[in-house]
């Protein structure tokens, strides 16, 4: 269960991924942020950022325009 959820709907990048990396600098290690985003864009981004950041994407999924991403904070 998410301890936190953060819509980025409607929002282009790069505003999905510096709302997401505002919001995990907030929460504290082990939590896991619900990101939601409309930008296709944000797939790719997502997990370059995690990738980058040492954040754990633990789920991405996608349909209708909408993608959710779960990622847990590892640092």
């Amino acid at each position: 269960m998410p301890a936190k959820t953060l819509d980025c709907s409607k929002l282009s990048c790069p505003l999905p991924v510096l709302k997401t990396k505002t919001a995990m600098a907030g929460m504290a290690v082990g939590d896991i942020l619900e990101m939601i985003s409309t930008d296709p864009g944000s797939v790719r981004d997502i997990e370059a950022w995690a990738r980058h950041t040492g954040q754990e994407l633990l789920e991405t999924s996608g349909g209708d325009g909408q993608f959710r991403f779960f990622i847990r904070k590892i640092k």
